[in-house]
């Protein structure tokens, strides 16, 4: 029986500053899944790229993953948040047409898996590390279904001022959110990681109250409202400073593994 529900973003919050996950957090995560808790990333990133991270657990993990869009949870997907495709055209046309003076690329997020058109080196190593299933293709309107979770794009210049704005006037039915300091992610309104949080513990039979969340950004708010217990990173964003029941270290400090370890003594005693 599940006893306790953990959701961790990853950039900026369980990973460390060579985006790792820290060694020691592997035997946390063992002691955390003997306990009854069950442990799932919270993520912006691709499922298929966090299922492949996670592969050292050696048990089905939980995965709430694309902002929240995906969640999955023993093997299937339980919860999908899609984008009509008339709204998923209108992004990519925005895009597209502003790209003569806005450095940026767009990914398009599917169940299935991801699409970019931008071929140059330094856009897709910015998006390799998030999307472990990701296509080159000629043209994004051609992949556009009932299956687009998510319009991911990548701005060279800054997120919040000079890629966010032109996206919001671009989509303004569709959610916009700063995922970092050169993201930003377009969903359904209807999306976030915290309506996530409550979708896999309802389908685990968790109480939020009996639920822990760590973040670092903008698109972790949500995360961190949802939960019973909310921790905000040392090095997060004021606001979500703002709105935590708590601080842990920085993810440097590999702040996230020094409170689960204290969750482990206390669900151990």
């Amino acid at each position: 029986m599940t006893s306790l529900v953990i959701a961790s973003d990853m950039d900026g919050t369980l990973l460390n500053n060579q985006r790792q996950i820290p060694q020691g957090f592997w035997p946390v995560l063992k002691q955390l899944h003997s306990l009854g808790a069950v442990f799932a990333p919270a993520s912006g990133r691709q499922l298929y790229t966090l299922l492949e991270q996670f592969e050292p657990a050696g048990f089905p993990m939980s995965v709430i993953a694309e902002n929240g869009t995906v969640v999955y949870h023993e093997g299937e997907i339980v919860s999908l948040c899609t984008i009509e495709a008339s709204q998923a055209h209108a992004v990519i046309e925005a895009v597209e047409s502003q790209a003569d003076h806005i450095d940026w690329g767009l990914v398009l997020c599917r169940a299935d898996g991801a699409f970019v058109t931008r071929r140059d080196e330094p856009f897709l190593a910015q998006c390799q590390p998030y999307y472990a299933r990701m296509d080159i293709v000629d043209d994004l309107h051609a992949y556009v279904d009932d299956q687009v979770v998510k319009l991911a794009v990548y701005s060279f210049g800054d997120a919040e001022s000079i890629a966010a704005p032109a996206l919001e006037a671009a989509a303004p039915e569709l959610n916009v959110v700063v995922s970092g300091a050169h993201w930003v992610d377009i969903m359904n309104p209807a999306a976030n990681k915290g309506k996530a949080l409550e979708a896999l513990a309802q389908a685990l039979g968790v109480a939020m109250e009996d639920t822990i969340a760590f973040g670092d950004y903008l698109n972790d708010t949500e995360l961190l409202q949802s939960a019973g217990m909310a921790f905000a990173m040392e090095n997060a964003h004021p606001q979500i400073k703002a709105i935590a029941d708590a601080l842990a270290p920085s993810n440097a400090d590999e702040g996230v593994v020094e409170v689960l370890r204290g969750v482990v003594e206390k669900l151990g005693a």
